[in-house]
């Protein structure tokens, strides 16, 4: 069997990089559209709420083809879980801690700094409007792909966070699948172009359209895209372009771990796509045949309300002018039967049994169905609710770690990086060589947790086995608390460096060699 390999056509880019840039975003925009009908469906039977990715008029309202709200509220406990498991409110999800590379009797010294530091990003975090926005991008990240845009604010708030639909944003890869230009086009009145792009310039033409038309808008297409011949650091390019004009108004360069404004994340992907595949792509099914059953009962129930009739065509009883209201006369023709009613095809109970199912499978896909449902049965204890979060932890395990990696590092990163240019802070690069993050959040300790378990099942069953006297000389005490305190995430200051734990050991040495102090001698009568 011979197979002819046909070289595929090149992209038929032109010279001039402004034009490159429209030509790669028109090709973009070709692949989203492919994805648009699967995302409009999962918006309109989940997110009704949300911008359309079809142009609609404002205030239209999305919800009347919506029968079951199943999915419309499992999605938004579906935010509130991801929200509550991975980047909690008022909590601290995550430690800067020493790096591999960092000499093991300077890393105690370099991780205190570090808490230092962590709780001053925390508490700026905690200030801004970062709980707000990140719950919006979670609704868009139960459908596939979430876009979050953190820019430098100013002295009261240093940082902003806005959470882009997923309609405004179209996102394209690069030669490694990573996410390497974000394109968001955006229509901005002709006046406001000054306002909104202080430092560009603009061309002679939309000059000359400015001063003619100035409440027309413009076209403009920002795009951040990643500079790949810089190879000692990371390099983003920031352009602003009027499509219309095929004018470049700004450009402007960032460079460093943490110079992308544009935090882009999915729950999970497949090989050689760009945008990622949600819970809800895979419970559409279920949502739409919950919605049909409810339609078809809706119907079904108006039918046994007014019922059906049969008439005889006597010439006498007009159908149009029939109301079926109480307190009605309806003629009939002498020797005719009149309206007769006729009686349903069916029982529609069997829809019960469906209609179950359905919305089963639906909340197992928005992991809404972990802690079960109290009426249906005795109220759990605090042993079995904890084995259910866990057994969430585990079931959401694989999406968790793509979360870490493209969520919670890029958003530390990006805010390290701002208020390290603010001069707010001063610690050594995030490149995972002189620091690291580590996550601390409640779907990370639920993981750990599974760590502390088996060291306490094997100091268990040694000391059942050998008794603890041998158990305190096979096992280093001191380095199993220090492993624990690790895993449950323990403050650094709390525990004892070597020294202090040298001179803890000697003063209670010291207290068991001293003598007992003799009683006061009694009282003599």
């Amino acid at each position: 069997m011979v197979i002819d390999v046909k070289p595929q056509a090149t992209e038929s880019y032109s010279d001039n990089d402004v034009r490159k840039l429209i030509t790669r975003y028109k090709n973009a925009q070709s692949i989203k559209d492919l994805w648009m009908p699967t995302f409009e469906e999962c918006y309109e039977f989940s997110l009704p709420q949300r911008e359309s990715f079809y142009t609609e008029s404002i205030g239209r309202r999305r919800a009347d083809r919506i029968f079951d709200e199943t999915a419309v509220v499992g999605v938004q406990e579906f935010a509130s879980r991801l929200q509550a498991g991975i980047v909690p409110n008022y909590a601290r999800w995550a430690d800067l801690v020493a790096g591999t590379e960092v000499p093991q009797e300077e890393q105690k010294d370099v991780n205190l700094m570090l808490d230092e530091v962590t709780e001053y990003v925390f508490e700026i975090l905690q200030n801004s409007n970062f709980s707000q926005e990140v719950h919006e991008t979670f609704l868009d990240c139960a459908v596939g792909t979430g876009v979050l845009l953190i820019e430098e604010g100013d002295a009261v708030h240093p940082i902003r966070f806005k959470a882009i639909p997923l309609p405004q944003v179209v996102l394209d890869a690069g030669f490694n699948d990573d996410i390497d230009h974000v394109y968001r086009m955006r229509k901005i009145k002709m006046k406001d172009l000054i306002h909104a792009y202080p430092n560009g310039t603009m061309s002679d033409k939309m000059t000359m359209d400015m001063e003619k038309g100035a409440e027309n808008d413009c076209d403009i297409l920002e795009v951040v895209y990643r500079n790949h011949n810089n190879k000692k650091e990371e390099e983003h390019v920031y352009c602003v372009i009027a499509t219309a004009y095929e004018h470049k108004i700004h450009e402007e360069t960032f460079t460093g771990l943490g110079s992308n404004p544009y935090v882009v994340y999915r729950w999970s992907k497949v090989a050689g796509e760009v945008y990622g595949r949600g819970p809800l792509q895979l419970a559409l099914p279920a949502i739409k045949t919950a919605n049909l059953v409810i339609e078809l009962i809706l119907e079904n129930a108006q039918m046994s309300i007014s019922g059906m009739y049969q008439v005889e065509d006597d010439g006498v009883i007009n159908v149009d002018n029939i109301a079926l209201i109480p307190g009605t006369i309806i003629p009939k023709a002498s020797g005719s039967a009149g309206l007769q009613p006729i009686a349903p095809a069916g029982n529609f109970n069997v829809s019960d049994l469906v209609l179950r199912d359905m919305r089963t499978n639906i909340k197992k896909a928005l992991y809404n169905d972990m802690l079960g449902t109290p009426n249906e049965k005795t109220p759990m204890t605090a042993t079995e609710i904890a084995e259910r979060m866990a057994d969430l932890s585990r079931q959401i395990g694989a999406a968790f770690g793509r979360l870490q990696a493209e969520l919670v590092n890029p958003v530390l990163q990006r805010v390290i990086y701002i208020l390290k240019k603010q001069g707010r802070i001063k610690i050594p690069v995030v490149n995972g060589r002189e620091i690291k993050i580590r996550s601390s959040s409640p779907l990370a300790q639920a993981q750990h947790q599974q760590d502390v378990a088996t060291i306490d099942r094997f100091l268990g069953m040694i000391q059942m086995r050998v008794g603890p006297e041998l158990l305190n000389i096979l096992v280093k005490q001191d380095e199993v608390a220090k492993f624990i305190a690790k895993k449950l995430g323990v403050p650094e200051e709390l525990i004892r460096s070597e020294e202090e734990m040298q001179q803890a050991a000697m003063q209670l040495q010291q207290m068991q060699q001293q003598p007992p102090m003799e009683g006061p001698p009694p009282e003599q009568t």
